[in-house]
């Protein structure tokens, strides 16, 4: 049982499938890995399992009787605390919402559970997603599984400890400026931030509307590549809510001919230089590239060195006002010490010129950056300057220019871990493509991830085969 339970989301389907295993067999599987790591992780913070395995005795009564639902029929996952669940209390990490109960999915749970999936719990989540590290006043601290001393990164940082602990083999994330893709990094899996208005965002702790709306992607966070492709597709198009989703072309990785892409890296982008052993991650992913015959160029696009002046202005542009409403709106009283330091932060005003200047600055950096695709398909890069800090550790926030600046664009990245630094922590590389062309960073994801010999999991995972 525990291969099938460290496999891919393709390979447990087709057992399910063919009668090798069964859902509730599946499910008592993660549960069982969840009861042995959480205490130490405070990683899935509302576990609701009776729940899961009804309704995996109902995947299994359904199959029986020739039905499937969909790709990942009986297939469990978790879902980030940020993202509101039918019937499971969601509290977006803040104390206004701990007993709250949603009455609908967020579009992009929805879909996945319509697919087949069953819900075995919600994982942590800072305070309305806003943080680099998963911590709130609701269920308090996440860790990270390689380093309990160390933090997961965040927002989607309870989802990336429990999946690289072996509890769960997909989750869903929320990105606004690295979310997902920074605690894929720290914890050492997979997972994609796709281009604004691929997934819907509603449902979602921040809103769907606003000045920073086009800045979020929820995305979904696994082991192997193909676990995101699978997903990915399940979750994307319009659900004629959000009005930034968009009805893009679906293109298939599979079909992609690596032969033709090209590719560009670089190992700093000017504002914050990485840690050494990240440095010769990225130079080794750029050789392994050389060395099976692709073009690669070292070079970083124009305009990028303005990331780090635009993100933090556009937060605080409306002068605080989004949390605000937020937090009033969810009846809020005391907010986490994360979310106050930026409520104070965001609460200097900002004139109309100097927000019409703003905006007219942050179009131009899109317009720039999007010129480096005239040379390159794909862009190959750091995913932060550091690899997971201790918990409680203040961040250098030019680190994480490395995603927020594709925040700004809105271009689709996809994290793959491929390397590991001297304390042992892993590292991820971040892999990016223009707008709607995910099958260009998920299928290089995938050479890659067949290139890389396969890594130790976590010490926390080691848990399980006591």
């Amino acid at each position: 049982m525990d291969e099938l339970l460290n496999s891919s989301l393709v390979n447990i389907a087709a057992a399910i499938r063919n009668r090798q295993v069964n859902s509730e067999q599946l499910v008592r599987g993660f549960l069982d890995r969840i009861e042995r790591v959480n205490a130490q992780l405070n990683a899935v913070v509302n576990l609701t399992a009776e729940n899961a395995l009804e309704s995996a005795r109902k995947a299994d009564r359904e199959l029986a009787d020739g039905h499937i639902s969909g790709p990942l029929h009986g297939i469990p996952m978790t879902i980030k605390d940020s993202l509101d669940t039918k019937n499971v209390v969601t509290t977006w990490g803040t104390l206004g919402r701990a007993d709250f109960v949603p009455g609908v999915d967020a579009t992009c749970v929805g879909r996945l559970r319509d697919a087949g999936a069953i819900l075995m719990g919600k994982t942590n989540t800072p305070e309305f997603t806003l943080s680099f590290q998963t911590d709130n006043l609701v269920y308090g601290e996440t860790r990270n599984p390689w380093d309990t001393a160390r933090t997961p990164g965040g927002s989607s940082g309870g989802a990336a400890a429990i999946i690289a602990a072996g509890g769960s083999p997909l989750d869903v994330g929320t990105d606004t400026g690295g979310s997902v893709r920074l605690p894929s990094h720290f914890c050492g899996i997979a997972c994609i931030k796709p281009t604004t208005g691929r997934i819907p965002c509603t449902g979602n702790a921040l809103p769907s509307s606003g000045l920073i709306a086009p800045l979020t992607q929820p995305g979904p966070m696994a082991r192997y590549v193909s676990d995101l492709i699978l997903s990915l597709r399940i979750m994307s198009g319009p659900d004629l809510i959000d009005p930034h989703a968009l009805d893009a072309p679906w293109r298939d990785p599979y079909a992609v001919s690596l032969d033709s892409l090209r590719i560009g890296y670089h190992c700093d982008n000017g504002i914050k230089t990485p840690h050494a052993d990240i440095v010769t991650t990225v130079e080794s992913v750029a050789r392994h590239a050389r060395d099976d015959d692709f073009k690669v160029t070292e070079a970083r696009p124009s305009g990028i060195e303005m990331a780090g002046f635009l993100f933090p202005r556009l937060f605080t542009a409306d002068g605080g006002q989004m949390l605000e409403a937020l937090l009033e709106d969810c009846r809020t009283a005391q907010a986490s010490p994360r979310l106050e330091a930026s409520r104070q932060h965001a609460s200097v005003s900002m004139s109309n010129r100097e927000f019409a200047q703003l905006i007219t600055l942050w179009h131009n950096y899109q317009s720039s950056m999007l010129s480096y695709f005239n040379d390159f398909d794909l862009l190959v890069c750091p995913v932060n300057a550091t690899t997971a800090l201790p918990l409680g550790t203040d961040e250098d926030l030019q680190g994480y220019t490395y995603t927020s600046a594709y925040n700004l664009t809105g271009w689709p990245g996809v994290i793959v871990r491929a390397g590991t630094d001297s304390q042992g922590l892993p590292i991820g590389v971040q892999i990016l493509a223009r707008p709607f062309r995910e099958d260009h960073c998920l299928a290089f994801a995938l050479w890659l991830e067949e290139k890389l010999d396969p890594f130790s999991p976590p010490p926390v995972h080691g848990q399980m085969d006591r």
